[in-house]
């Protein structure tokens, strides 16, 4: 890859994971926006899973928008969406 692509890449990578973390933010400022979809996965203490998981996506937001946690914040993320995906697989 060109060093222009990476550059590109860096870039698209840093402004995903600042769109991410935001996104996590929102979960503190408007948790009932986000109750319906994570009542599929916690039906029990859901506000409280809501926050939890706007905590999850905010430090790896901030991880993904960092060069130097990059690659340690990738991991968190897959295994951020392992956990999501076997809690709505085991709450059906």
């Amino acid at each position: 890859m060109t060093e222009v692509g990476t550059e590109s890449k860096s870039r698209g990578t840093t402004i995903a994971g600042i769109v991410l973390a935001l996104t996590g933010l929102s979960h503190f400022v408007a948790p009932q926006l986000y109750e319906g979809l994570t009542k599929s996965a916690f039906p029990t203490d859901t506000r409280q899973h809501v926050y939890i998981d706007g905590g999850i996506e905010t430090a790896v937001g901030l991880g993904l928008a960092v060069r130097k946690t990059r690659k340690l914040a990738v991991l968190g993320l897959l295994a951020y969406l392992v956990y999501m995906g076997v809690n709505v697989a085991r709450n059906r």
